[in-house]
């Protein structure tokens, strides 16, 4: 298995660096919020934007701007996920390559959708998230149910085993949208990743489930230090590491389930971002935990924001634009990462 190489290096960032790096990572936050808001098909002058945050823009101004608001706001919460859960399954499995989709967690999703439109016809927004989300949990509950075990050993095997359940829902996606051709039309639209066309329903169907996945990340990320450390270095240090192991997996998989389902499967965020938040902060997942939550929204912001401008009057989707930025950072991560027995 390919580990990162954080057996013995320390956390290298003190109290007052991370006090000014949390704020200039909530400044560009703001600022990608801020760009969301101001570029789109049709550009919209600061000064304007900021006519309607004060009430005194026309109707067709405050339109748009308003508009956008839903799309911000998924953006931040679907960000926010994938990278955290990006951080969460490479801490676990202390695998640098290891994504949100680890336990299966997009073919459970795809499954669901698929399924849902095929029998019934579903084809909203919402109702693809109604049927994403319990399809993308159940799929990682199966993966971590048959893989689990306690030690290196179990890890593999549980990643093997997202790696077969993956395997077989994507071949019934496959079979079922080849056989249906107006299922794979509405498919074809989700699978790609898209902020667009979401309501503020869509943000609060997921939302206590994003919640709930963060706050167990918060509670878990200490022991991941512990676990960073090896297995017999934690134990000796108290934590217990199945308990770590359990709950930053099903933090990470409920994180991954809840952007899925609102957003589509949107590549390379969960995998890109950790890496970027280690290269600031170091390897304390004290740290890391808290970064992953500005760096993720600000990158998926960005790149929204990218594919709302270079095609103008039409848009590349968000899971497009992500791609192509993620796709080098793989390969510098694969060109760097070392290999341990």
């Amino acid at each position: 298995m390919v580990r990162a190489n954080t057996r013995s290096a320390p956390p290298r960032t003190g109290p007052a660096r991370a006090v000014l790096m949390l704020g200039a990572g909530a400044a560009t936050l703001a600022a990608a919020v801020l760009l969301s808001l101001v570029l789109g098909s049709k550009p919209i002058p600061f000064a304007d934007v900021w006519a309607v945050f004060a009430g005194g823009a026309d109707p067709y101004t405050a339109t748009v701007v308003e508009s956008r608001y839903p799309r911000t706001l998924l953006g931040v919460v679907a960000g926010a996920s994938l990278a955290l859960a990006g951080t969460l399954m490479q801490g676990v499995t202390r695998n640098p390559l290891a994504d949100p989709g680890l336990l299966g967690v997009n073919a459970g999703a795809a499954a669901a959708v698929v399924t849902a439109t095929a029998l019934f016809g579903s084809t909203s927004v919402l109702g693809t998230v109604g049927w994403a989300l319990p399809g993308a949990l159940a799929a990682g509950l199966a993966a971590y149910t048959v893989g689990s075990r306690g030690g290196d050993g179990g890890m593999v095997r549980l990643v093997l085993a997202g790696a077969v359940v993956s395997a077989v829902l994507y071949a019934y996606v496959q079979a079922v949208t080849l056989s249906m051709p107006e299922t794979f039309d509405s498919y074809r639209y989700w699978v790609v990743g898209s902020l667009g066309g979401r309501g503020y329903d869509v943000v609060w169907a997921v939302l206590p489930v994003v919640g709930a996945g963060t706050l167990l990340a918060l509670l878990v990320c200490g022991g991941l230090n512990a676990l960073a450390l090896g297995e017999e270095a934690a134990l000796a240090t108290g934590a217990n590491t199945f308990w770590v192991r359990s709950a930053g997996l099903v933090a990470g998989t409920v994180l991954a389930a809840g952007a899925t389902a609102a957003a589509g499967p949107i590549a390379f965020v969960g995998l890109a971002v950790p890496h970027v938040v280690r290269s600031l902060v170091g390897v304390d997942f004290r740290l890391q935990v808290p970064f992953a939550l500005l760096v993720g929204p600000t990158l998926l912001l960005l790149a929204d924001v990218v594919g709302r401008t270079v095609v103008r009057p039409t848009e590349l989707m968000v899971g497009v634009v992500t791609a192509f930025v993620g796709a080098p950072v793989l390969l510098y991560v694969v060109r760097r990462m070392r290999s341990t027995p």
